[in-house]
């Protein structure tokens, strides 16, 4: 897993790179289209990821003192909050579309649809592990065990809100 976390954050680190730059050869048109993004969305996102990842220590806090059911119960609400982001991701990208811009508007909106399309993938694929690694702490499969999937799914999930509180002050605010 902690392969896979680094690769995931050197793809990442591309990105950023690559969007500093670009945007260092356009300062208006970055400009421009940060004023047109939804902070407000961006910062709600912020807030809901890292109460996310709030539930999912939690739960490894929980899972370590052998309250399966419990770890289970915070990631579901881990869950919850990931929801939340999804909602408002989707609900910004609509606005965006209804104002007629889209990923061939500028190459301000390439590089943030395709890096916060591909951080909501993550999101996603976080929420399948968070599920997996929920259900079989309610099955008990955990107890006794060694929990190092657990923690590799909790490791995976902090990856995705580290690569958030990142995103949003170099695409939104900065």
């Amino acid at each position: 897993m902690w392969f896979f976390i680094l690769a995931e954050l050197t793809v990442f680190a591309i990105f950023f790179i690559g969007f500093a730059i670009s945007e260092q050869q356009n300062l208006e048109m970055f400009s421009q289209g940060k004023a047109q993004l939804h902070q407000l969305s961006g910062l709600i996102n912020t807030i809901a990821l890292i109460t996310s990842s709030y539930f999912v220590s939690l739960s490894l806090a929980a899972i370590h003192k052998q309250a399966a059911n419990k770890a289970a119960l915070l990631l579901l609400g881990a869950k919850g909050f990931a929801l939340i982001y999804i909602s408002v991701k989707i609900w910004e990208y609509f606005s965006l579309f209804e104002q007629g811009i889209t990923i061939e508007t500028n190459t301000f909106f390439t590089l943030y649809f395709l890096i916060t399309a591909f951080h909501l993938m993550h999101v996603l694929l976080g929420m399948v592990i968070l599920t997996f690694i929920a259900k079989a702490a309610w099955q008990g499969k955990y107890q006794g065990k060694s929990l190092s999937g657990f923690e590799a799914g909790a490791s995976y999930w902090h990856m995705v809100d580290l690569l958030w509180i990142i995103l949003f002050p170099l695409i939104y605010v900065i």
